[in-house]
């Protein structure tokens, strides 16, 4: 069997590996999120809007925190994971925060086996389509379960960031989707130093390819925006040039490190 077949186990065993070193790391700073501060970021606050209310949907939502931060602003939350250790994890988190949030653990093609509902607004961010093989497969996904009229809300690091080797000294990989990639780290971007191993696999998307399967699958872009830097330090060679705002140092501001869009769900009759 080719290993590309083998990508949602091979992922999921990654995520499952580098969730306790995340839950560890000052990159997630949990003490804080626990004692009740957000994990989210100006980028999405300023899309998302007031969410009391709200129903929202969280693609790829890791352990939770970001979900949580979103029913602490009052949505309604279900988040979804592919990760069985992530999840277990947010559902702990959420029971001792009293978050009403409700987990899902699966792949993201293969939710609607799991759940049937349409929401407000679909929410995924940073570092989660480069998972995906299948952008159209996703913004079918993300059709489905938008309500008409319905908002996607999507932030992401930029595609030029993905071209770079891991000391973004030179190009290495082709902007457009050519394929899987397939990796093997030491340590994670949450921390570094951490005594961890996994392979993943993975795939580069270009703007284009975003923005044609969502048009494609009823959705109308309303925002897009593309940020010069990252909110997160997870980069070889990153400087906090402004406060939480992360870029290269040998980069500066040259490079496109972040997008971030909204859509509208308008066929109606989905």
């Amino acid at each position: 069997m080719n290993i590309e077949d083998n990508y949602l186990e091979i992922n999921r065993d990654s995520w499952n590996t580098r969730t306790e070193a995340h839950i560890n790391s000052d990159f997630y700073n949990l003490d804080a999120f626990l004692k009740g501060k957000s994990s989210l970021k100006d980028i999405e606050l300023n899309l998302l809007g007031d969410l009391t209310g709200k129903s929202v949907l969280h693609l790829q939502c890791h352990f939770g925190q970001d979900s949580i931060s979103l029913s602490r602003l009052g949505a309604d939350v279900v988040g979804v994971d592919l990760s069985n250790v992530a999840i277990e994890q947010a559902q702990k988190f959420a029971e001792q925060l009293n978050a009403p949030v409700q987990f899902i653990c699966c792949d993201v093609y293969n939710l609607p086996d799991h759940f049937d509902r349409q929401f407000d607004i679909v929410f995924t961010s940073y570092g989660t389509i480069g998972w995906l093989p299948d952008l159209d497969r996703w913004a079918k996904i993300i059709s489905k379960f938008l309500k008409p009229g319905g908002t996607f809300v999507f932030v992401e690091f930029h595609p030029v960031i993905w071209m770079f080797d891991s000391a973004f000294k030179k190009i290495e990989y082709r902007y457009f989707n050519s394929g899987a990639i397939i990796e093997t780290e030491k340590g994670s971007y949450a921390d570094k130093e951490a005594d961890i191993e996994v392979k993943t696999i993975g795939w580069n998307h270009s703007l284009g390819e975003v923005f044609s399967s969502l048009i494609q699958n009823g959705l109308v872009i309303t925002y897009f925006e593309e940020f010069d830097y990252s909110p997160y330090n997870n980069f070889s060679h990153s400087v906090e040039s402004e406060p939480g705002k992360f870029r290269v140092a040998h980069l500066a501001d040259k490079i496109p490190m972040v997008y971030a869009l909204s859509a509208i769900k308008t066929n109606v009759g989905q």
